[in-house]
């Protein structure tokens, strides 16, 4: 059982990982089958699910946007923390990967609780409604998308608002200004544009790949 902390070391790494509640039955099986798939790599660690997943339980929300839901995991853990009456709408290009969720989201009995929205995410985002208000969301889709994905959210944040945004670390490539890839360049772009900007507070947390936690600002 791994961090999936490519930048810290694997000792700590594992130790990490082993102190922190494993996977149900059913989110290990999940794993499993994604790490036997292409884009592996994409899924989250377990103890970065795991703080989502006490996150979600902590704060009860109603509406939860998940922006790049992939096989299926992060959908689950947090939807397992949701009461029966909210809903995590869960953005993706793919019906292929997110096909695969589904019988794991229908056997830990909460599918009823996630709408998939296939297609673009910023159109997605577009067609929420413009009262409503989104209490946690995650992002973990296209780099170059972030910004523009933040910019949808904010209109419907409020003060108890929070937004998780994965991979703001990126294997540590962020700080090697040798890498100018455009995803790197796109979420150094993002953590720059962020913090700059005054409606909003963001704490930047060494979990996972990088997570950077975003509320409105007081």
């Amino acid at each position: 059982m791994t961090s999936n902390i490519a930048f810290l070391d694997d000792a700590v790494g594992e130790y990490l990982a082993a102190h922190t509640t494993p996977p149900t039955p059913i989110e290990q099986r999940l794993i499993d089958l994604t790490q036997t798939m292409a884009g592996a790599s994409m899924q989250i660690g377990h103890p970065q699910a795991r703080f989502m997943a006490l996150l979600a339980r902590i704060m009860r929300p109603q509406v939860v946007v998940e922006i790049g839901t992939f096989t299926g995991y992060s959908a689950l853990v947090v939807a397992q923390e949701l009461d029966a009456s909210a809903t995590l709408i869960a953005c993706d290009i793919s019906d292929e990967w997110t096909s695969i969720g589904r019988p794991y989201w229908a056997e830990a009995g909460v599918a009823d609780r996630i709408d998939v929205r296939i297609g673009a995410a910023s159109e997605s985002l577009a067609a929420l409604p413009a009262d409503m208000v989104v209490d946690l969301a995650f992002i973990d889709a296209d780099k170059t998308g972030y910004l523009g994905y933040i910019e949808q959210l904010i209109p419907h944040m409020n003060d108890r608002t929070v937004v998780l945004v994965d991979n703001v670390l990126w294997d540590g490539k962020i700080v090697d200004d040798s890498d100018q890839s455009a995803d790197t360049v796109a979420l150094r772009d993002f953590n720059r544009e962020v913090l700059a900007n005054p409606s909003i507070d963001v704490a930047l947390l060494p979990v996972g790949d990088g997570l950077s936690m975003i509320t409105l600002a007081r």
